[in-house]
């Protein structure tokens, strides 16, 4: 039997009791990983009212978070609600990849996958895309049960489904275009992985996510991707975003070959109630980027 307790709140922070007749007048969203969950919700005048966090209570168990979605929907106060103006969802596919939209084709979306991969997509998965404004548009993978679970618990409501690289694509548009640096470069960190986003002009040049055991490993890739992209790594302007601080292992040995390297800043169009202003701006970029969808 599953319950709460196998996927346990590492976070919880809430404005205000939220009526049903709130709720559908909001935007629901939510940023769904392996073995972890992140709940928002933006309300009628689009400020981020909520924040949840829900993540497996073992790290020695390879079920999906998926597994355990029916008892959270059937208990949480927020997501037992049947009806919102809107539901976002992010997904953390290993499988995506972006295609100028001039050359893409909707019914050659699981093929653009198959030619990523090498081989076929499994059955279990639905071919996704979304159309960003910068001129390309994102192909990825998600599970058939996702689709079918959130079509299930919110029949009449219009879905949004992204990669989580949309979303951190997204977020920095919005920071990059307040910024009168050229070359700024986005590290966006997650358990042992690291996504690398670089901007050029207010273009994206580059987005790929790569995993790392040590330092000498992250230190590697990031170094490789600027020497690819004739980039010099001590004039690029560096932020860095999600699980990282300036005192851990990873952005200090960063920091001896990027030393332009600083804390990222919240993006601009986020409007968090009061009690999320005390958040770090830069932990929760993709949830962020969700939000700001649109």
């Amino acid at each position: 039997m599953v319950t709460l307790s196998t996927l346990a709140p590492t976070l919880s922070i809430r404005a205000e009791e939220v009526t049903p007749r709130q709720a559908s007048n909001s935007v629901l969203c939510l940023e769904l990983a392996t073995q972890r969950l992140r709940i928002s919700l933006l309300d009628p005048q689009r400020r981020m009212v909520w924040l949840d966090e829900y993540a497996q209570s073992s790290v020695l168990t390879d079920q999906s978070v998926l597994a355990y979605l029916p008892a959270l929907f059937k208990e949480h106060p927020l997501l037992s609600f049947d009806e919102f103006q809107h539901v976002r969802v992010s997904v953390l596919s290993p499988a995506f990849t972006l295609i100028p939209a001039q050359l893409y084709r909707k019914e050659y979306a699981s093929s653009y996958l198959a030619l990523m991969r090498g081989h076929q997509p499994p059955p279990n998965e639905l071919a996704h895309a979304y159309e960003h404004k910068e001129g390309f548009v994102s192909v990825f993978g998600i599970d058939r049960a996702i689709t079918e679970f959130m079509g299930e618990q919110y029949p009449m409501q219009p879905f949004t489904y992204v990669h989580q690289h949309t979303t951190l694509i997204q977020a920095t548009r919005a920071v990059d275009r307040e910024l009168t640096s050229r070359e700024n470069l986005f590290l966006y960190f997650e358990d042992e992985y690291v996504t690398i986003l670089f901007r050029d002009d207010h273009q994206l040049r580059y987005c790929n996510r790569f995993g790392y055991k040590n330092v000498q490993d992250l230190t590697y890739y990031v170094l490789y991707v600027l020497d690819e992209l004739g980039v010099d790594p001590e004039a690029v302007n560096a932020f860095v975003y999600g699980e990282s601080t300036p005192f851990a292992e990873s952005y200090v040995a960063l920091s001896r070959f990027v030393p332009t390297m600083h804390i990222g800043q919240l993006p601009p169009g986020i409007n968090p109630s009061s009690e999320l202003e005390e958040l770090p701006e830069h932990r929760y970029l993709g949830l962020q980027g969700l939000c700001l969808l649109g």
